[in-house]
């Protein structure tokens, strides 16, 4: 994928990524994103946008053999396989979680071979020094240990936050969660994400600013505002 995509996509926060989505009437508008249970842990970070790089993990027991981090090069590896920068995804197949997936090695190993961040079912650790190196990590908890961390399944379907990810899936996720984008419209996506949220700004523009407001006015604003957006919706209906 064309850098420049990536670029735009991270301009954007993940509602109004999600929003344009829907304008091209490609699936549901309850499927794609992941639930509650991810959690951005530092969300002042700009968006996070990367295709995933899927694995399994445990740490409730020790893998029969084998090292903690023996299949990390096997992660390393499929990041070379991929459309562009990888968000690995992992998910913590321990229910519930016993220790912590990534820490600050993980991270910085990760990072260092072209990672645009990490997601995970199960906790994170060492959240100070990973915030400092600047890499997006959103999980489903906090456990301080590693316990018996091992990597599973890498490169294979995995299921986090209520959706199933697929490697190679492009993921977009800021403080308001994850979104995936489907590969065949984002650049679509990118391009006309600033004139949705132009659109938006007929309504907000009137309602943010200071002074006296009327149901007429607001009416007025919020139609311009819908047939801004469904001209939109029937441009992108006949690509």
């Amino acid at each position: 994928m064309d850098a420049a995509v990536i670029e735009k996509l991270q301009r954007y926060d993940t509602p109004t990524i999600c929003n344009v989505i829907e304008l091209f009437d490609v699936r549901p508008r309850n499927q794609g994103y992941m639930d509650h249970r991810i959690q951005c842990q530092f969300p002042e970070f700009k968006p996070m946008v990367g295709f995933a790089a899927t694995a399994a993990f445990r740490s409730c027991a020790a893998p029969p053999a084998g090292d903690a981090y023996g299949s990390l090069e096997q992660q390393l590896e499929l990041f070379a396989t991929l459309d562009g920068p990888a968000v690995v995804v992992f998910q913590d197949l321990d229910a519930p979680p016993v220790g912590a997936t990534f820490g600050e090695v993980m991270c910085s190993t990760y990072k260092a071979f072209g990672s645009a961040g990490l997601i995970t079912s199960g906790g994170g650790r060492d959240l100070q020094q990973v915030r400092d190196i600047g890499f997006p990590v959103f999980t489903g908890s906090t456990i301080c240990s590693h316990a018996y961390c091992h990597i599973l399944h890498v490169g294979m379907p995995v299921h986090v936050g209520g959706i199933s990810i697929q490697r190679g899936e492009l993921l977009q996720g800021d403080e308001n969660g994850v979104t995936t984008i489907p590969v065949e419209i984002a650049g679509e996506v990118a391009d006309i994400s600033e004139e949705f949220v132009q659109a938006e700004r007929h309504v907000l523009d009137y309602v943010q600013a200071d002074g006296p407001k009327s149901i007429e006015e607001f009416t007025s604003r919020r139609q311009a505002m819908g047939e801004a957006m469904a001209a939109l919706r029937a441009r992108v209906a006949r690509t």
